[in-house]
């Protein structure tokens, strides 16, 4: 991706991020979401944040450094590049991971609720 390195004007630009920000926070639904990055985002800028996203889960659960790199096919700087963000305490990963953990924890409750009923039930 080209960026142009001529600055906007500091007012401009704050602006223009409260509008993107706030856009963000208006997507209600994963296909909304779905379509915005398609259109917004190349193939590889997405695939580079799905990888940096899975690349922290993957050191979140203290995988090895190879197997990340082996397993998404990401080198030793992208790896050690998120990890020095999730050491800096970003809150972008704190926010992600308290997202994802709370949908693990009620796909995992759901499947519990479901293996009791089907017991129940026989």
């Amino acid at each position: 991706m080209h960026i142009s390195k001529r600055k906007l004007d500091t007012r401009i630009e704050k602006e223009i991020r409260e509008i993107f920000h706030q856009l963000l926070a208006d997507l209600k639904s994963k296909e909304d979401v779905a379509i915005f990055l398609r259109d917004f985002l190349t193939p590889t800028e997405y695939q580079a944040l799905v990888k940096r996203l899975t690349t922290a889960l993957y050191l979140d659960k203290n995988r090895p450094w190879k197997q990340i790199q082996k397993t998404l096919k990401v080198s030793s700087a992208t790896v050690a590049k998120t990890q020095e963000m999730m050491e800096k305490k970003s809150e972008g990963f704190a926010i992600a991971f308290s997202f994802i953990k709370a949908e693990q924890w009620a796909g995992d409750l759901a499947e519990r609720i479901s293996k009791t009923v089907r017991k129940i039930t026989g």
